[in-house]
């Protein structure tokens, strides 16, 4: 169990992180963006880490106070959940 969530826990995070960065990518550009509740759908099944990482290298969605207060809050419950599957 623990091997496969720490697979999980990569494999989401990297998706999301990418996920996030190619919209910042199309909003440089002014191409169509990626939706918002797909970012934090990301988030909520567990990327919410790698979100939370692009959102601040890339400066991405950093005024929205949806993702200055939604991203940290599903980072806090993805770790708790993270934590008790653990064990």
């Amino acid at each position: 169990m623990r091997t496969a969530l720490g697979v999980w826990f990569v494999f989401i995070n990297a998706v999301a992180y990418l996920v996030m960065s190619d919209d910042k990518r199309r909003a440089r550009l002014g191409r169509d963006r990626i939706p918002e509740k797909t970012l934090f759908l990301l988030a909520a099944v567990g990327g919410a880490f790698g979100v939370w990482v692009a959102m601040y290298r890339k400066r991405h969605k950093t005024r929205h106070l949806s993702f200055k207060i939604g991203v940290p809050l599903l980072l806090f419950l993805n770790a708790v959940l993270y934590g008790y599957l653990w064990k």
